[in-house]
C-alpha cells in the first residue's frame, strides 16, 4: 500500500454519477453475487486483522448497499465508533465513518487521515473504490428518483387536499437527498 494515492474528489464524483442507474435502485443490472461476496469478505478481513475479532458485520436487504461493518468505540483507537458501508454499485463504492452513532445529529466524523489512507489502500488491493464520507453528504445530483424528493410532492397534495398547513412544511431535510442516500441507503 506505500505509494498508493487516492483517487481524486473530481474522479470519484464522477463515478458516482457514471454508475447511477435510475432503472435499478438496489443493485445495477450486472450486479456479481460472487465478486460482491469475495469483495465484503475481504473488507472484513483487513478490518479483524487490524482492529481484532470484536466487530459485527451484516448483509443489506431492499437496499443500495451490499454490506455494513461495525467497530466498536473501544476497539478503534478513536473513543468512537467506526461504521464501514459497501455499496452494490461502482467497483464497489465503500465508505466508513466514525462517529457517536446514527441518531446523533452532526455526531459523524471523517477518518483520521491515516486510518483513511489505509482504509483507501485496502479497497483499492480489494478492486472497490473507497468515497469519503464528506463526499457522500454531497447534494445528490443524479438521474435516480429517491425518496425524499416524494416528500415534497406528499407534501405538496397534502397542503393542496388542506389535510397540511404550508406553515408545517418548514423541515429543513425535506426534499433533500444527497450521495449517501443514493448507494448506501435503503431503497
Amino acid at each position: 500500500m506505500e505509494g498508493h494515492d487516492m483517487l481524486p474528489l473530481d474522479r470519484i464524483r464522477a463515478l458516482l454519477l457514471e454508475h447511477d442507474d435510475p432503472r435499478h435502485l438496489e443493485r445495477p443490472a450486472d450486479f456479481d453475487l460472487v465478486t460482491s461476496r469475495n469483495c465484503f469478505a475481504g473488507l472484513v478481513s483487513s478490518v479483524k486483522e487490524r482492529f481484532g475479532p470484536s466487530f459485527s458485520s451484516g448483509l443489506g436487504q431492499d437496499t443500495s448497499f451490499y454490506g455494513v461493518i461495525d467497530v466498536p468505540a473501544d476497539t478503534t483507537g478513536l473513543g468512537r465508533p467506526l461504521y464501514i458501508m459497501m455499496s452494490n454499485f461502482g467497483d464497489y463504492f465503500v465508505t466508513a465513518r466514525v462517529g457517536a452513532g446514527e441518531d446523533v445529529p452532526g455526531g459523524e466524523e471523517g477518518l483520521p487521515e491515516e486510518l483513511a489512507t489505509w482504509f483507501d489502500g485496502v479497497c483499492t488491493e480489494l478492486g472497490c473504490t473507497f468515497v469519503p464520507p464528506e463526499l457522500l453528504r454531497e447534494p445528490y445530483d443524479g438521474p435516480t428518483r429517491l425518496a425524499p424528493a416524494e416528500d415534497v410532492e406528499l407534501v405538496a397534495v397534502l397542503v393542496a387536499a388542506g389535510v397540511m398547513d404550508e406553515d408545517e412544511e418548514d423541515d429543513e431535510e425535506l426534499g433533500k437527498t444527497n450521495w449517501y442516500d443514493r448507494y448506501f441507503d435503503y431503497m
